[in-house]
């Protein structure tokens, strides 16, 4: 019986995934770019509405609740929270979740190896661009996954206190991010396009990666505004002064970015700088805010 069951799902998941190797995902993404910035207030009303209903999106958490005061589906779905809705965990020590979510994956990086599903893992140095030395003061650390369904609010938090020290375009394909596709696309999240920071903490190297997927219209960040959609097909990195007035500075729990629609935020630590909480496990609901583990 269970066997039956495991080769139902593989062919479900392959059928599932087999077509998102066809589609046009960038043409696809920037027709999405488009629609969710119209302000017609009819059809962006009835988008609102659909997708509340759909994904039982609870807007009593909203800041603002009354969907006609929403400028466009993506002001919608870039929301922000009332402040009591997501208590930040105290300590000096502590690391905060970044986003609402469900953890994908949790536990060591072996050597570079990133575990992505049962079958599958990626390459910590392909994750980060090809650059060995970014992926170094990563080896044998820790890092989680996190992925954003439709209901989730949509902002990035900073985990713990850090100086910016490296940001990171890298441009790539935009597959689902579902379960069912990072059950079955190899090194998934090392080919899609992804938004790289990299932070230094009192507690060594920390960085925050967000992870496009298909109708992901663009990323932000903070600091620099809207990175993707982008024309350059190369990667693109921007370094940042370590003091002085044009050093960015974040601490736990200031706005780091957002998805203009859902995706992924990868963690990842250097080693022996922290460890997770050891009652984490994959498929666990998360919130922004909440413990995820300590120095």
């Amino acid at each position: 019986m269970t066997s039956n069951n495991s080769s139902s799902g593989k062919f479900s998941d392959f059928f599932k995934v087999l077509p998102q190797y066809f589609l046009p995902h960038h043409f696809l993404s920037s027709w999405m770019y488009r629609l969710t910035r119209i302000t017609w207030r009819p059809l962006k009303n009835l988008a609102i509405k659909a997708v509340i209903r759909l994904y039982d999106v609870d807007m009593k958490q909203a800041q603002i609740n009354n969907i006609e005061q929403f400028t466009s589906f993506n002001d919608f779905f870039t929301r922000e929270l009332k402040p009591e809705a997501r208590p930040l965990c105290a300590g000096q020590h502590s690391i905060a979740c970044p986003v609402d979510g469900r953890i994908s994956q949790i536990g060591k990086i072996e050597n570079e190896d990133i575990f992505q599903a049962k079958g599958q893992s990626f390459s910590l140095t392909n994750l980060l661009g090809g650059s060995q030395q970014d992926a170094n003061a990563f080896l044998n650390g820790n890092f989680t996954t996190i992925y954003l369904s439709p209901r989730d609010y949509h902002r990035i938090h900073m985990p713990f206190n850090g100086r910016l020290e490296r940001m990171l375009h890298i441009p790539g394909r935009l597959f689902s991010v579902n379960p069912a596709t990072t059950r079955r696309v190899p090194g998934l999240f090392a080919r899609n396009e992804r938004v790289v920071s990299i932070f230094s903490t009192d507690i060594g190297p920390m960085a925050v990666i967000l992870v496009g997927a298909i109708f992901v219209s663009s990323m932000d960040t903070v600091w620099a505004g809207t990175i993707t959609p982008s024309r350059s097909k190369n990667i693109r990195a921007w370094q940042y002064e370590p003091q002085g007035e044009q050093a960015i500075y974040l601490n736990k729990g200031d706005e780091l970015g957002r998805f203009n629609m859902g995706s992924t935020v990868i963690l990842l630590f250097g080693e022996n700088q922290m460890q997770w909480l050891e009652n984490l496990n994959a498929g666990d609901p998360v919130e922004m805010g909440m413990l995820l583990g300590t120095k």
